[in-house]
């Protein structure tokens, strides 16, 4: 048994929240009896759930991993119209959404499920999750102000934890350098807040790899579906550091 919004929103119907309107607006039935009471319960595999008459089914659960390119939006959609992230999904009916976000300029690997058990316990706050990128910066750091990095620096929002930080490449003859940097939280705009603070602003971000998953050669702005073996993997490491975080 379930809570009935969690069983709608993973139908692909709407967001949890969007949900929980209809079912306070008597638009939700249970075997054919209206139900305006959030706590309600149902078993999809045995109620028939409808909205507004129409019978839902539940959706097989995708989990899916796409090279979003830069200048694209990680959302449902967009008032200026921008390319959204769903662009890049052809065959892809089902609504998927994001695993946590990579802002307008940054691209690489993203991850888009309709399973939001998977999403939450990948972008929960205990679960440290970690994401590597590749940040191409202006100038050549010295290693001390990487070491900053390594040992968590000061945001506006608070200190960051430790990173894993290593040069990837140097380019002297433009001044720049491109920096592997590993972090284990999700705030927003991280990376770049992180090198803007030790004065060698980002010029091109690239996310390579969430938890142990690579991108492996997926050209920009296309997608695959994970293996099995993959979401297990991605289950495993977020319940592994949260039990090393308590």
């Amino acid at each position: 048994m379930e809570r009935l919004q969690k069983i709608l929103a993973q139908a692909g119907v709407a967001s949890r929240r969007k949900c929980e309107e209809l079912i306070l607006a008597g638009k939700v039935q249970v075997n054919e009896e209206t139900v305006t009471t959030l706590g309600a319960k149902a078993d999809p595999a045995v109620d028939v759930i409808s909205v507004n008459g129409r019978v839902i089914r539940g959706e097989s659960k995708l989990y899916l991993m796409l090279h979003k390119p830069k200048g694209v939006i990680t959302s449902a959609s967009d008032p200026q119209g921008r390319k959204i992230v769903s662009d890049y999904l052809p065959g892809i009916k089902e609504r998927v959404y994001p695993v946590g976000r990579l802002d307008y300029d940054t691209e690489g690997l993203l991850l888009l499920t309709n399973d939001g058990e998977f999403a939450n316990l990948l972008t929960h706050p205990s679960h440290h999750v970690p994401k590597t990128y590749w940040a191409t910066v202006k100038g050549v750091p010295h290693g001390t102000s990487l070491e900053k990095l390594k040992q968590g620096i000061l945001l506006e929002d608070g200190m960051t934890a430790p990173a894993e930080v290593e040069y990837h490449d140097v380019n002297t003859e433009k001044n720049q350098a491109t920096i592997t940097i590993t972090i284990y939280e999700g705030r927003n705009r991280q990376v770049r807040r992180m090198f803007d603070a030790i004065n060698h602003p980002v010029i091109l971000l690239r996310r390579v790899r969430f938890g142990e998953l690579g991108l492996h050669g997926l050209a920009r702005g296309k997608f695959r579906h994970l293996t099995p073996r993959e979401v297990q993997d991605l289950r495993s490491a977020a319940v592994k550091t949260h039990k090393i975080q308590k």
